[in-house]
């Protein structure tokens, strides 16, 4: 049976990893465990369960900027980010549905979304998690408490380890605390299907369209045979494969 151990607080974090060093123990390290399925299995019987780190530090809407504790839900912060009408750019995606978890939607946690630097379609146009973190604090595999960053945009003194640990999957350290840059929603959103049989040429529309003066956020190429497994309403009336172009921004 798995040992779970669940800190509450940085300094149990600590303590949980100077015990995992001191008795030679591999951990796995989870939020809400929704991105287990997401490559391979860690070979150990110990957790380190960060869920209870959790909980909004600071949201400041005028500065957009977001703080919060590693383990705390997605679905909290995109809640208190919609009250004012703000988001994630990077747009999180709803990984738990895409790689058959069985978790409800946005069950995942922040720490989890920037320590595997996920992100949805808008990346093409506004990268992904690892361009947007300010800051973050954490714990590394000596049992170390150490920390980059802050809560703006130029923080440039030191190494930018803010974009080492994203996407790092929690092998150089155990991430506690994370500061997010916001943006506002956009304005308008609109989609743009067009019938497409042939992948090259999809490429090439695709391409066009992500080259233009538009602002494309989304671009892909559906092909005719799965297209019946999606809910498409207008998929029927083309009868072939679609390029589909969503394009956001000012309402003009």
């Amino acid at each position: 049976m798995a040992e779970i151990l669940t800190p509450t607080t940085p300094e149990q974090l600590r303590d949980a990893v100077g015990w995992a060093l001191g008795s030679r123990t591999p951990l796995e390290i989870i939020g809400s465990g929704s991105k287990r399925a997401y490559g391979h299995a860690v070979k150990t019987n110990a957790v380190l369960d960060c869920s209870k780190l959790s909980g909004i530090l600071f949201y400041e809407p005028e500065e957009l900027v977001i703080s919060a504790h590693a383990g705390t839900p997605l679905a909290d912060i995109k809640a208190a980010l919609a009250e004012k009408n703000q988001q994630f750019h990077f747009e999180p995606g709803n990984f738990p549905e895409l790689l058959g978890s069985g978790n409800a939607p946005d069950a995942g946690t922040i720490g989890g979304l920037v320590a595997c630097n996920l992100a949805g379609p808008r990346r093409i146009k506004v990268g992904s998690a690892r361009d947007h973190l300010l800051g973050f604090q954490a714990v590394s595999g000596r049992a170390e408490d150490f920390k980059s960053g802050g809560r703006v945009m130029k923080n440039v003194t030191g190494f930018d380890l803010s974009k080492l640990m994203s996407g790092s999957f929690g092998t150089l350290g155990v991430m506690h605390t994370v500061t997010l840059k916001v943006m506002p929603c956009d304005e308008q959103s609109a989609t743009v299907i067009v019938a497409c049989d042939d992948p090259k040429k999809a490429g090439k529309a695709m391409t066009a369209a992500m080259g233009s003066e538009n602002e494309v956020s989304g671009a892909a190429w559906i092909s005719a045979a799965d297209i019946a497994g999606l809910e498409i309403p207008v998929a029927s009336e083309f009868g072939s494969g679609l390029v589909v172009l969503r394009v956001e921004g000012p309402k003009p």
